[in-house]
C-alpha cells in the first residue's frame, strides 16, 4: 500500500509517496521539502516534483528497467519530459530506496539524515540537468552538493566519516 504525503515551501509543491514496508528512519515530508527547496534555490521560482520512497524489490526492478543494473540503488531521477513551449512547473520524479539509504549511511558512518539530505539534493540536481558522467560534470555537481549541504548544516558527503 502506498501512502502519499504533501509538503511545500518557497515555490515547491512536493508529493512524497511512501511505498515501502518500513517507514522508520524516513524523514518527515516538511524536512524533505526543505532539502529539496535548498537544492532549487536560485534555479527555479516554481517547481512541482514527486519523491517515491521504495523498498529494495521495487528499487531493484526500477534500476534494472531504466539503467540495466540488477540491484537496488539509492536514488533514481526522472526529469519531466515537457516540450519547451509548454510552461509547467513540473520538474520530475525521484525514487529513493529507503533500505539502501539506511545501509549506506551505516556503512559510511554518516547520520541517516545527512545521507537522506544528500540523496534528495543529488536527485533534485539531476532533475535540474546536473550530471556526473564526465569528470568536469561530476566536479560541478559535487561542488554544488557540498555548498547546498553545508548551508543545511551537513558535512561534505564525499569526505569519508572518521
Amino acid at each position: 500500500m502506498t501512502e502519499t504525503r504533501h509538503a511545500s515551501c518557497a515555490g515547491l509543491e512536493l508529493d512524497i509517496q511512501l511505498a515501502c514496508d518500513d517507514a522508520q528512519g524516513i524523514p518527515k515530508p516538511e524536512i524533505i521539502a526543505g532539502w529539496a527547496c535548498a537544492a532549487l534555490a536560485g534555479e527555479r521560482e516554481q517547481s512541482e516534483l514527486s519523491i517515491r520512497v521504495v523498498g529494495a524489490e521495487e528499487g531493484k526492478a526500477l534500476n534494472l528497467e531504466y539503467r540495466g543494473k540488477d540491484y537496488p540503488t539509492n536514488v533514481l531521477s526522472f526529469p519531466a519530459e515537457i516540450p519547451a513551449y509548454v510552461e509547467l512547473p513540473l520538474l520530475g520524479d525521484i525514487v529513493i530506496c529507503a533500505s539502501v539509504v539506511a545501509a549506506e549511511a551505516a556503512g559510511q558512518g554518516k547520520s541517516l539524515d545527512a545521507h537522506w539530505a544528500h540523496l534528495v539534493v543529488h536527485g533534485v540536481l539531476h532533475l535540474l540537468g546536473y550530471d556526473h558522467t564526465e569528470n568536469t560534470q561530476a566536479e560541478l555537481m559535487e561542488a554544488r552538493e557540498r555548498t547546498i549541504l553545508a548551508g543545511l548544516g551537513f558535512a561534505d558527503p564525499y569526505t569519508p566519516a572518521d
